[in-house]
């Protein structure tokens, strides 16, 4: 697959790719847990069907320690035994944010309460920026047809 636009060759979704990459930074330096972080991100990269961002974060999970079989279950995580109650949480909202056109309301007051009770007001931003990011990265790819399967460990400098 040739993606449609070289995102590396053109200066303006360059720069939007460095601020978008940029404002990761302070997700990645706060309390939420690292492992969450790469479970969400893949979580909303397997809906909007971003070969690119799943390629990238199962990667970089991997190479942080990840187990390869919780990565691996993260599309079926309701059915299986291997995700904690927090994470569980933070898939469910994942899902919810992603799949905003789905609900009538959006994220559910009862999906926000129950992600609450797992996380302080700082990690609740934290997964609502996160969310968010991963969410505009997989659209971008997806339009451009970014694909999967190139990357390596630490490419853009994560």
């Amino acid at each position: 697959m040739e993606p449609r636009l070289d995102p590396f060759a053109s200066p303006l979704i360059g720069k939007v790719f460095k601020h978008l990459i940029a404002a990761n930074k302070p997700i990645a330096e706060s309390s939420l847990p690292y492992a969450v972080q790469e479970l969400v991100r893949m979580r909303a990269s397997q809906i909007n069907g971003c070969g690119a961002c799943l390629d990238m974060h199962y990667k970089e999970a991997v190479h942080a320690g990840e187990d390869p079989v919780r990565l691996a279950l993260v599309a079926a995580w309701r059915e299986t035994d291997v995700f904690t109650d927090a994470e569980r949480a933070a898939l469910e909202l994942a899902e919810e944010g992603t799949r905003l056109a789905d609900a009538a309301g959006g994220v559910s007051d009862e999906v926000w309460e129950n992600a609450a009770k797992h996380y302080d007001e700082e990690q609740m931003a934290a997964l609502v920026s996160l969310i968010s990011l991963i969410n505009a990265f997989n659209r971008a790819n997806v339009m451009i047809r970014q694909p999967g399967g190139g990357y390596q460990v630490g490419m853009y400098g994560h």
